[in-house]
Order: structure tokens, then C-alpha cells, then sequence
């Protein structure tokens, strides 16, 4: 992704936000605050009205047609788009790396989605690498640990970008967990066929965040963080678990965004 990063805009150009479904449904202050964050930087963010999902929660169930529908939609709906942002590792990955096996018998819609993946960053990636930013005027004096997310992490080798904005918020201390790298267990479809499976990951996640005695723990993929944020409150846990758009939006501690 290299050479078309050095191609497209860095200046204040329109960007196109796509919402991912667990956000749109069950976190909408996590689109809210990348709203925000854009606000900040002045630069114009188009929602398009007729998005729907990416096609990952089929694609990974195996259901490769259904899937391929919804990244035909997705590939109209954006493909005009001078940049997309997305809030999330694991639907950038889906456009990245699996639109192009989705279309690899069509000819036309590979060209078409592999142009537009081109063009489609996950949230922490654009800030840092794209527009060159990593101070956007947060505040909040937390100590916190940073969860990385396997699409993010493995999928899109990012990790270091979302580290260097946390670093930037004034009054937070960042300690690393132990095994950062290693799942959680959520996995989409992965924590439902397999839930003792899941849950045992779970855990030894859960383990390692209180290990480092931080107040919160700050994600960029929703699921993930749904994942943990439910055994944290069965476990009776006082932890906060923060998308990195609501930690970046925050003015003060009493004012993240939840959603």
C-alpha cells in the first residue's frame, strides 16, 4: 500500500466514513467521536446514506455469494470516494485482502475493488501515516494498556500507529500489557462455534490487562472490545474498555463518548 498512500491527498479533502455494523448498532459514540476528530482537524467527512456491511460476518461464515453482494454494494457505494476511513481492522482488512478473492473470476469488479481498497485506511492508520497527525488536542488522565486486534494487527501490520496517538493525549500513561499481540478470543463467528474456546482466551487477556493495573484498556475494533468489556462486568472489573476514536474525542476524563 505503499505507493498509492504516496499518491493520495493529505490536505484537507473530503473523506468518506464507513461505519462498521457493531458500531452502527451497539456503539454509535465510537462513530461519533471519529466525527469529532475530524471536526478538529477541519476537514470535511461524508457519511454516505446507502452503506451497508462489507460482507465480513458472511464471508466469514462461509457464505461466499451473499458476501460477494455486499461488496458489490460496498464497491458502488465508495468507489468514487477520494479516501475511506473506517473505525475498524477487520472490515479494512475485508476490502484490502479478501475483496480481491471474493472478485478473483471477475475481471472488471477486481480492478473496480482493488482500486477502492487502495483508497480505504482504518481510522489510526489515516491520522498518523496519511495525514501526519498524532497530537489532536485530547485530554484524559488515565493510565491505560493498548489492545492490539489480530485484523489490525496481522491483517494490516498496523501497531504502531495507534500507540503513537494514545502517547499524544495529554495526561494519559500508556503501560503495555503482557502478550498484547495474542487474540482474545472474539473472532466474530470464532467466540460463538467456539465459546469455552473463546472464553479461555478470554480470560487469560482479562489477566494480563489488570496485571498492569491500568484504569482502561483502548482498542480500534469494537468487537474486540465488546468481547472484553462483557467478562470484565461479569468478573465485576472497575475497567474502562475505550475505542481509540472515544479516547481521541475526550476533552477531559468525564468527557469520553460513550455510546
Amino acid at each position: 500500500m505503499t505507493g498509492a498512500h504516496a499518491k493520495l491527498p493529505k490536505a484537507r479533502h473530503p473523506v468518506s466514513f464507513f461505519v462498521p455494523c457493531l458500531v452502527d448498532a451497539f456503539h454509535p459514540g465510537v462513530a461519533a467521536g471519529v466525527v469529532t476528530v475530524f471536526k478538529r482537524l477541519g476537514i470535511p467527512l461524508d457519511c454516505p446514506p446507502g452503506q451497508t456491511c462489507c460482507g465480513q460476518p458472511a464471508y466469514n461464515s462461509g457464505y461466499r455469494r451473499q458476501a460477494r453482494r455486499a461488496a458489490q454494494h460496498f464497491v458502488r457505494v465508495f468507489e468514487n470516494a477520494d479516501a475511506v476511513v473506517c473505525p475498524s481492522g477487520s472490515c479494512v482488512q475485508m476490502v484490502r485482502h479478501h475483496y480481491r478473492l471474493l472478485f478473483a473470476d471477475s475481471p472488471s469488479w477486481l480492478a473496480r475493488s482493488r482500486r477502492l481498497a487502495e483508497r480505504t485506511f482504518e481510522l489510526s492508520e489515516y491520522l498518523v501515516d496519511i495525514l501526519g497527525v498524532k497530537a489532536l488536542g485530547a485530554r484524559c488522565t488515565l493510565r491505560l494498556t493498548y489492545l492490539d486486534s489480530c485484523h489490525l494487527l496481522y491483517g494490516l501490520g498496523i501497531s504502531r500507529q495507534p500507540r503513537q496517538l494514545i502517547d499524544h493525549v495529554r495526561g494519559t500513561v500508556r503501560v503495555e500489557m503482557r502478550d498484547s499481540q495474542r487474540c482474545c478470543g472474539f473472532g466474530g463467528a470464532f467466540a460463538v462455534r467456539y465459546p469455552e474456546i473463546s472464553s479461555a482466551m478470554l480470560a487469560d487477556k482479562l489477566d494480563n490487562i489488570a496485571a498492569t493495573g491500568a484504569e482502561a484498556v483502548v482498542g480500534c475494533d469494537i468487537g474486540c472490545l465488546m468481547h472484553i468489556a462483557g467478562m470484565a462486568r461479569r468478573r465485576g472489573l472497575a475497567l474502562h474498555v475505550l475505542h481509540i476514536a472515544q479516547l481521541l474525542a475526550a476533552r477531559g476524563r468525564g468527557d469520553l463518548i460513550h455510546g
